[in-house]
């Protein structure tokens, strides 16, 4: 009677050990040929001085006060503001991991020192997803169309525009 009870025992905590959840993360490696939808990292930069300019036209100081830290807004996150950053003396950059891929997507990147090119800031040259100079070729929303950059990333990292 005991070696059944042991094995039935035995038998069961078998079963509870071979059926319970897995804890490995699932990839898309372990998923076979399976397509990944969002991109491992598309890093943005932004060649511009991170210090604010002297010679702002007075003019400017609205805009200046409305743009504040140089930041970009993603359509992928809604178009939210989300602050770069500085890589003094002539550099903004972030690297993202959640750009969906082989779909166009845009943004937009404001800086103060734009204020005097444009009256919301909206920058439309020196910008760079993963080393891809990037042209303006898109609008934004902000106030009122804001230029902005599109593109596209495949899954295996080509950013088209």
């Amino acid at each position: 009677m005991r070696i059944a009870t042991v094995s039935i025992l035995l038998a069961l905590l078998t079963a509870v050990v071979a059926c319970g959840e897995s804890t490995t993360p699932v990839s898309s490696t372990s998923l076979g040929n399976a397509t990944p939808t969002t991109a491992t990292a598309v890093r943005i930069v932004f060649l511009g001085s991170t210090t604010r300019r002297t010679d702002l036209p007075a003019s400017a100081a609205d805009c200046v006060s409305g743009v504040g830290a140089t930041h970009i807004h993603p359509s992928w996150r809604a178009f939210a503001a989300i602050p770069l950053t500085p890589a003094p003396p002539d550099r903004y950059l972030l690297t993202f991991d959640d750009v969906p891929v082989n779909t166009p997507v845009s943004f937009r990147i404001n800086d103060q020192n734009w204020c005097d090119v444009n009256p919301t800031g909206a920058v439309t040259r020196d910008v760079f997803a993963n080393d891809v100079r990037l042209f303006v070729n898109t609008t934004t929303p902000g106030n009122g169309d804001e230029p902005g950059f599109q593109f596209t990333i495949s899954s295996s990292g080509l950013i088209t525009q």
